[in-house]
């Protein structure tokens, strides 16, 4: 009785929904060990699916792990995107709140992101790469719509370099926090922006 009361909640599932339990697993378990010593069956097991339903859904697990970083990546694209015609400054403060919130709230899927390069897959490198580069994009536009830092970002070659290791430094510095929050979120929030701002004054 209770095998078939799980088949029939297996099946209640719609397909975004079983993608997404998926993925939630996924980020968990590559959050914890390196890429390599994650099995396809270990997340069929704790899912609750067969190998085969999950090979349904992701081919191969590079496929399965590149999908975890492009979740990820798009949660936190979403999440900091910049408001037109607010100032950066205003705008620094509340995305790294929200951005903070996100990397406390789904600690084990941003770890997970921050494998992606460790991975020997070089498809899987290349979809974090290309999530570094959106993130990199978004704050660069969002500083050369701004009346203060436009000039800037036009006039300043290495602006771009600063974004990329302003990127890095903040992703070390959530990554250390993460493991013992000696910091507030608050103070972590004020050390990342003044980073920003002293990359680009």
């Amino acid at each position: 009785m209770a095998a078939n009361e799980g088949e029939r909640t297996r099946r209640r599932l719609s397909t975004a929904e079983r993608r997404e339990q998926l993925l939630s697993v996924g980020a968990r378990l590559f959050s914890e060990s390196p890429y390599d010593e994650v099995w396809i069956e270990q997340v069929a097991e704790i899912a609750g699916v067969s190998r085969g339903l999950l090979y349904h859904y992701f081919p191969a697990k590079r496929d399965f792990f590149a999908a975890v970083v492009e979740r990820e990546s798009e949660r936190m694209l979403r999440m900091t995107a910049a408001v037109p015609g607010v100032p950066v400054r205003e705008q620094l403060t509340s995305g790294l709140d929200t951005y903070l919130e996100y990397v406390e709230t789904h600690a084990h899927g941003y770890r997970a992101f921050h494998r992606a390069d460790a991975a020997g897959d070089q498809t899987v490198r290349r979809v974090y790469r290309q999530a570094l580069a959106a993130q990199e994009r978004q704050v660069l536009a969002a500083l050369a719509a701004d009346p203060e830092f436009g000039p800037v970002v036009e006039e300043r070659p290495d602006v771009r370099l600063a974004v990329r290791g302003w990127l890095a430094f903040t992703t070390a510095v959530c990554l250390e926090w993460l493991r013992g929050p000696d910091l507030t979120r608050e103070q972590v929030r004020d050390l990342c922006a003044r980073a920003l701002l002293g990359a680009i004054a």
